[in-house]
């Protein structure tokens, strides 16, 4: 399999869009055309280094996508990066793609200075938290939302 983990471009609008929807499908989530539109934009805005994306191609398609975002932390001098949102299409689940898009945003957060890296997923998201168990480490804590 080869595989390239790349950030996110201009034509890649159609194929990530797929792929997001995908994503916001499974956990019974939807967006509007302007929240489509307006992340896009922020994920390749150049003045917004804050928010981008990685994709992850295999023979000429997308098949994979996650978004980051870093931002300050009160208990760090750095900031700390917030993997956002993590996809991989079920034709290539268990072949590597999640983990070298989870890898790729280590690699990113380095450079950036930000070498702490977070997440979260669903209880029952078993399928992702058998990956998440070995690259990374559960925390004790519970969101809450309002």
């Amino acid at each position: 399999m080869t595989l390239q983990v790349r950030p996110l471009r201009e034509g890649d609008e159609a194929e990530w869009r797929t792929l997001w929807t995908a994503y916001l499908d499974f956990y019974e989530s939807a967006v509007s055309e302007e929240v489509y539109q307006s992340t896009f934009a922020r994920l390749l805005d150049p003045n917004r280094p804050q928010q981008c994306a990685f994709v992850a191609e295999y023979e000429g398609r997308l098949v994979g996508l996650v978004h980051i975002i870093y931002h300050a932390h009160n208990w760090r001098l750095e900031d700390v990066c917030y993997l956002q949102d993590l996809y991989v299409d079920p034709s290539v689940r268990g072949t590597g793609v999640g983990r070298a898009l989870i890898e790729a945003v280590y690699v990113a957060a380095d450079a950036n200075g930000t070498p702490s890296v977070y997440w979260m997923t669903q209880d029952f998201n078993e399928t992702a938290r058998r990956l998440y168990d070995r690259i990374g480490r559960l925390t004790p804590f519970v969101k809450y939302q309002r």
